[in-house]
């Protein structure tokens, strides 16, 4: 992989890697973990829809969940059209025609400024091959909660089965690598008083690049101390069902 781009091969693929594809002419990328045997388990909202925000992003955001109609369905998947949550479909589907990129995990400071797009790279570290693979299955089983596009995603999921850490503040917005990204770059347009130092528009380049940077760096889950390692059994609650809610207060032990 080049330092700009994370794309590789189908047969460089290892169970438990963290895996994503680009969609809609690059404007968000959906995410999932490989586990083998051509399968991918991730993490969609469905029914038509990727984010549902209510907003106009709707008519221009769709779903990832896998392309085949009801009237076409994939033949080793069956028809999942209408399906969401935590899903497992074949690596055509989760493709959905797009080309395949690697998620890189504890690269250094440098590295991850290197790559102005958020969502590719982390410095946390991944967990064995055999944590990843255990968390992405029991959430198959067990779901990932309710589907919301700045904190609970499909980049969310992925570097919870890869990691184990959860944000465990209620008031924290941007989990995921996309996420922070949209909100840094609205801060460097909007919330610095920095941009008054120069009039320039090199000058307001170089400061609303640089708030950018540093907005992504802080809130990366490897460096944020607003977050803790949950064991996947922890998640579902007494009566069997998922509660991410409970993830503010639990710590693995």
């Amino acid at each position: 992989m080049g330092m700009l781009s994370n794309k590789i091969q189908r047969e460089q693929l290892k169970p438990g890697d963290h895996i994503y594809s680009w969609r809609q002419a690059y404007i968000y990328a959906h995410h999932g973990i490989y586990v083998g045997d051509g399968k991918v388990i991730h993490f969609t909202r469905g029914a038509g829809q990727e984010i549902g925000t209510g907003t106009v992003l709707d008519r221009i955001i769709f779903s990832s969940s896998p392309s085949h109609s009801s009237d076409n369905p994939c033949p080793i998947c069956g028809d999942q059209s209408r399906l969401d949550g935590v899903l497992s479909s074949c690596i055509d589907c989760f493709l959905s025609g797009g080309d395949l990129y690697l998620f890189e995990y504890g690269v250094n400071p440098a590295v991850f400024l290197a790559k102005p797009r958020g969502g590719t790279c982390t410095l946390a570290s991944s967990d064995p091959p055999e944590d990843v693979l255990h968390r992405a299955f029991f959430l198959l089983e067990n779901g990932f909660g309710v589907y919301h596009i700045f904190k609970n995603n499909c980049e969310d999921f992925a570097i919870y089965c890869k990691t184990g850490l959860l944000v465990f503040t209620s008031i924290s917005i941007g989990r995921s690598g996309q996420a922070c990204s949209i909100l840094a770059a609205a801060s460097a347009v909007i919330s610095s008083p920095l941009r008054f130092l120069t009039t320039s528009f090199s000058g307001l380049a170089a400061v609303g690049y640089g708030i950018y940077c540093v907005s992504r760096l802080v809130s990366d889950i490897g460096v944020r101390r607003d977050v803790s390692k949950v064991a996947v059994e922890k998640l579902v609650d007494s009566s069997g069902l998922m509660s991410l809610a409970a993830t503010e207060t639990v710590k693995e032990e």
